[in-house]
């Protein structure tokens, strides 16, 4: 009996290591049950719409987020949005090594002890919008742009949060609400009043899958690929959750055929 309770003990934990990185709903805001393909113990990252996501992050989210923890490389990684079997290794996949060269970085000091800058490569980082948190937060009112590496892992229920929050802004605030100078409303953002101006609005990208790109399906993808950015490895840790709960699951079965064996005839 104690080794059945401590299997199943092992085996709960198990599964509940499946979901690692979900989070309770939010307590101050009402949020939209949205769906995504990642969400549960059997979830994986849809990738056309993490690649549409990236899209989204570069032409409208990456002048004001940085996203720090992100090497350009990590998006060719298996499991990544631009996986690509035929180049396994990222730093010689021809679609990272095209987005590499889109961005210069800044590298030093030279042999005269001067910094300079020089076309990214696939294992250099996104580099960030902004000089330093100073610059960040004059050019944003005061308010730090949260880094997109982090964002759903640091909020509460992240995905239906900042699905919510992309899709809820208003263009007038109910009556009785009196709006900050420089603020929008929006009810998904706790207090109501939100100093990020709406960043989604309908065919504000053309997807080259031709996919409609309404508010609502930029929203989708984006937070899409938010998710890899902050858990890339995710798909793998379930995986192997898996392997753990068939290696227990067995291990259960060989223990219980010993003690069977070597109980039965033992007289009680």
């Amino acid at each position: 009996m104690r080794l059945s309770k401590l299997t199943a003990i092992l085996l709960t934990a198990a599964v509940l290591g499946l979901g690692a990185g979900s989070v309770s709903a939010s307590e101050d805001t009402e949020l939209k049950n949205e769906h995504f393909s990642f969400e549960g113990v059997f979830g994986t990252y849809d990738k056309a719409a993490a690649q549409r996501g990236f899209q989204i992050y570069q032409e409208s989210c990456s002048g004001c987020h940085s996203m720090s923890l992100v090497a350009i490389r990590n998006l060719g990684d298996l499991g990544a949005p631009f996986y690509d079997e035929e180049h396994p290794n990222a730093n010689e996949n021809p679609v990272i090594k095209a987005i590499a060269a889109m961005f210069t970085v800044t590298d030093g000091p030279d042999r005269e002890g001067d910094m300079f800058e020089r076309p990214a490569k696939p294992f250099d980082h996104f580099p960030s919008p902004f000089a330093n948190e100073q610059a960040a937060r004059a050019s944003n009112g005061g308010a730090l742009p949260p880094d997109f590496s982090l964002l759903v892992r640091a909020r509460e229920h992240g995905p239906q949060y900042i699905y919510s929050l992309l899709t809820s802004y208003e263009d007038e605030a109910p009556e009785g609400v009196e709006l900050r100078d420089g603020m929008n409303y929006n009810p998904a953002f706790k207090g109501g009043q939100i100093g990020m101006s709406p960043p989604l609005f309908e065919d504000l990208v053309e997807y080259s899958d031709g996919t409609k790109a309404s508010v609502e399906q930029m929203a989708h993808d984006v937070v899409t690929f938010m998710a890899w950015a902050s858990d890339p490895k995710m798909e793998e840790r379930k995986r192997m959750g898996w392997m753990v709960m068939i290696y227990l699951f067995i291990f259960a079965l060989l223990m219980y055929g010993s003690y069977k064996a070597v109980w039965r005839d033992v007289e009680h």
